[in-house]
């Protein structure tokens, strides 16, 4: 039976005329009683292992170049991985970031050495690396004969007769696929992130009336229904209804219907598609093509066709959303509801006195105007009333948070009304016919008693003890006052700062500080120190971790906050990986990987304690690099600036892979935004010329890495004081040779065997000035620059070689920018 397979699949190699993968291998099929470990050493058959995920199943799919296969997949950050079906590349020339489509226990990840076991009485039974059952196929009424993994992606278990007994596409999570059908009452939900594949609080579900959008609150708030029944509502779970993905459509169909309705209907691409219910609520298509040099995957349609503002979460809690923008209440409400953080509005706002059950007597409805609630489509969960009985229900039951009233323009006595025990986003709209009343805490006033003054004339005294009394006792009051509000508003301000904390992406570790000082053995061994903090290293479990320590708490906290939310919800082979962080109390710490070969300065600028790199690693190391600030720049929904881009922030792992780390003073910037305001922010030496107007773009990024490739080059800083005055700024210096033929001179000694890689060396230096450009328009964007690195395109030829044309401005930048100050922190996305 193997060979005969192999052989179809040496014939398959040679009928096609791309190139397969050599680590993949057509392998669908899998007989009970059969095991797998999640180990790349220990995988029988291992069919698949790459820095993504270990395939035990994997079905060739050679029409589309794509692959379904089934296996654990790595969940960065961390040693973490799920049991999945996910579309992968079949052919090298196809190379495709993989999707995951399904999972089995995305709830609860499992770590290396886990075990799956194929059985005929269980079918599937997954247990974790310590032998805790995780999940299982348990409860199946016939006996199994083995496992496949079909080419629409079904992974099924089947008896002797070939008969399916269980199968994934029955038991979806967030994704449909071409052919997939979604029953009555069964539901597609959401994950958490695109790094947290656990399961988030939206689901879509198709209910007897029609399909249903939630957000699963208590109870769950509808926001998108499509109904099938002219308007009449029927929330029943009717099995025979069902949708289907298919070519071109999605249609509804059940035992009722004479003919199948069409929900949603788009283009049809002739490849592998597929639908996902994204963690914001969207339901989008998905296909590949080619594009940027490479094939991606590609957002074809959302299909919900709402607005920004009409999605639960877009701006948090009691946020109001308009046009994409999200604000809190003000007014009379701005006095008791206040944003988490001026700085984020889509995170909403918080009651400045939380609403209690044991004082309703000083609980108020206050009118919110001109706003409509994301889910007024929801008229199942309004009830006919009029206004005053609508705001008598919200302040009589303790649990209502605000109170909506439906009605028509100018009839306050006629309408419908909702009360709501949560309250998620509005939206701004003038010209809705509604009242929104938000209940909130009042803050009783105490009366305070007067006292009479002694009037009596018979002693003087007395009457001067009673005045200084007063005075030193009112003064008394005010310190004690002010202490009393100091420390209130210290509590608040972390308790905001928790809030914003416990929204961070789920899947990094949250450590106490206790747990990384045992770590780092009481923080002794010193990595390196920055603007903001020290790096420890340490050790946890077996696995080395680098422990930065915040200086700073308050302003430091900006820095910790930003660098958590841009590198905790993303991953790239060539940015630093984010393990964990630690919030306690006033303690800021971040935990990454450790990198055994420190920072690139390290090793470009210090000759005593280590051997020089020669240039196929520094070439490496420099299309490493910018492979990294490209991901940031246009693989990330919102363009991410990094700001700070040097050698320091360049770290080396044992095979001298580069990473990109340190992101405290990183921004992000929607794609269809062309420039950014902000303060002065980054290093001395590395700072592009438009900080001066502090109207900036992705493009100040693209000049720190033209200085950091000549600073590789030449293995000397760009700003050198050990230099004589005519040498010591490295840029002017490129600017003097480059117009004197004399490039050559500026290469570093120490780099060896120079006349072999010369013509390389100055095409990266020609590059190096394209990206130094004085005009940033000017300058190529990053994609541009690792295919100028790849060699799929030229250098530009007609470049402007004045680099410094303000030098003088440039060079003592320091005069400007503080580095020991803190930098404004990141103003971070809206809505999206």
């Amino acid at each position: 039976m193997a060979f005969t397979s192999s052989l179809a699949f040496v014939a398959l190699l040679l009928c096609f005329p791309f190139s397969v993968n050599p680590q993949l291998y057509n392998y669908p099929i899998a007989s009970a009683p059969a095991s797998w470990k999640n180990s790349p050493s220990d995988l029988q058959p291992m069919v698949f292992y790459s820095e993504y995920a270990n395939s035990l199943l994997l079905r060739l799919n050679v029409s589309h170049g794509l692959s379904f296969a089934t296996g654990f997949y790595y969940l960065p950050p961390g040693n973490s991985f799920i049991l999945s079906i996910y579309i992968i590349s079949a052919f090298d020339e196809y190379y495709i970031p993989p999707q995951v489509i399904w999972s089995a226990n995305r709830d609860r990840p499992v770590r290396e050495n886990a075990t799956l076991q194929l059985t005929s009485t269980d079918g599937l039974t997954l247990r974790d690396s310590d032998g805790s059952l995780v999940w299982s196929t348990s409860g199946l009424n016939r006996s199994v004969a083995g496992i496949n993994i079909t080419e629409a992606g079904n992974l099924v278990l089947f008896d002797i007769n070939n008969s399916t007994i269980w199968q994934s596409i029955d038991h979806p999570t967030d994704c449909l696929v071409m052919g997939q059908t979604l029953e009555g009452g069964i539901r597609i939900s959401a994950n958490s992130s695109s790094t947290n594949l656990a399961e988030s609080q939206f689901y879509l579900t198709l209910l007897a009336d029609g399909l249903y959008g939630f957000f699963n609150s208590n109870p769950p708030q509808v926001y998108y229904y499509q109904s099938t029944t002219n308007g009449i509502s029927n929330r029943t779970v009717d099995k025979s209804m069902s949708i289907k993905f298919s070519n071109g459509n999605i249609t509804m169909s059940s035992a009722l219907l004479t003919y199948d309705i069409p929900i949603f209907h788009f283009s049809y691409a002739n490849s592998i598609q597929y639908i996902r219910l994204e963690s914001d609520g969207h339901l989008r298509l998905y296909d590949y093509d080619y594009d940027y040099g490479a094939f991606q995957w590609k957002m074809v349609a959302d299909l919900l066709n709402l607005s920004n503002c009409d999605y639960p979460t877009v701006c948090g809690k009691y946020g109001i959303c308009d046009n994409g923008q999200c604000t809190c209440p003000t007014g009379t409400l701005g006095n008791y509801l206040k944003p988490f953080d001026s700085r984020r509005a889509e995170l909403g706002c918080y009651a400045v006195t939380n609403i209690t059950c044991q004082d309703t007597n000083n609980h108020l409805l206050l009118n919110l105007t001109d706003v409509y609630y994301f889910n007024s489509i929801d008229n199942v969960a309004f009830y006919a009333t009029d206004e005053e009985t609508c705001k008598k229900a919200c302040l009589g039951d303790c649990k209502c948070k605000a109170a909506l009233f439906q009605t028509t323009k100018g009839k306050s006595s006629d309408g419908k009304c909702l009360t709501l025990p949560d309250v998620f986003s509005f939206k701004n709209q003038p010209d809705a016919y509604s009242s929104v009343y938000i209940k909130v805490q009042a803050v009783p006033v105490q009366a305070v008693p007067v006292q009479a003054v002694p009037s009596s004339p018979s002693s003087s005294k007395v009457w001067l003890k009673a005045i200084l009394g007063s005075t030193f006792g009112a003064l008394f009051s005010i310190l004690t006052l002010i202490s009393i509000y100091i420390v209130c508003f210290r509590r608040r301000e972390e308790a905001e700062d928790e809030d914003i904390i416990e929204q961070l992406p789920g899947m990094l570790t949250r450590f106490t500080f206790e747990e990384l000082r045992a770590a780092t053995e009481n923080f002794v061994k010193i990595l390196g120190k920055g603007g903001f903090g020290t790096v420890f290293e340490g050790r946890w479990g077996d696995e080395r971790i680098a422990v930065k320590l915040l200086d700073n708490v308050r302003h430091g906290n900006n820095d910790f906050l930003t660098e958590v939310v841009t590198i905790g919800s993303i991953h790239h082979i060539n940015l630093v990986r984010l393990i964990g962080f630690c919030a306690d109390k006033l303690n800021r710490l971040l935990v990454y990987e450790y990198m055994c070969n420190g920072s690139l300065d390290q090793w470009i600028y210090c000759r005593d304690r280590r051997a020089p790199l020669d240039w196929p690693m520094r070439f490496k190391i420099i299309t490493d690099i910018a492979k990294g600030l490209c991901y940031l720049h246009e693989d990330c929904r919102q363009k991410i600036v990094h700001f700070d881009i040097k050698p320091a922030n360049i770290l080396l792992d044992e095979k001298f892979n580069a990473k990109v780390s340190d992101f405290g003073l990183s921004k992000l910037i929607d794609k269809d935004i062309s420039t950014v305001m902000t303060k002065m922010r980054g290093t001395p030496g590395y700072l592009a010329p438009e900080w001066l107007t502090a109207m900036v773009t992705e493009k100040v990024d693209v000049y720190s890495f033209g200085v950091v490739v000549m600073e590789i080059l030449s293995g000397r800083r760009n700003l050198d004081d050990s230099q004589t005055e005519e040498n010591r700024h490295l840029i002017k210096l490129l600017e003097e040779k480059s117009k004197s033929n004399g490039l050559l001179n500026l290469i570093d000694k120490n780099l060896g065997n120079i006349e072999l890689y010369k013509r390389e060396i100055v095409n990266v230096m020609e590059l190096a000035m394209w990206c130094l450009q004085w005009d940033s328009s000017r300058r190529p964007s990053m994609l541009v620059v690792v295919k100028v690195l790849e060699g799929v395109m030229e250098v530009e030829t007609s470049l402007d070689y004045n680099f410094v044309s303000s030098i003088p401005m440039m060079a003592n930048i320091s005069s400007i920018v503080d580095q020991s100050a803190p930098f404004a922190a990141s103003v971070l996305s809206g809505p999206r």
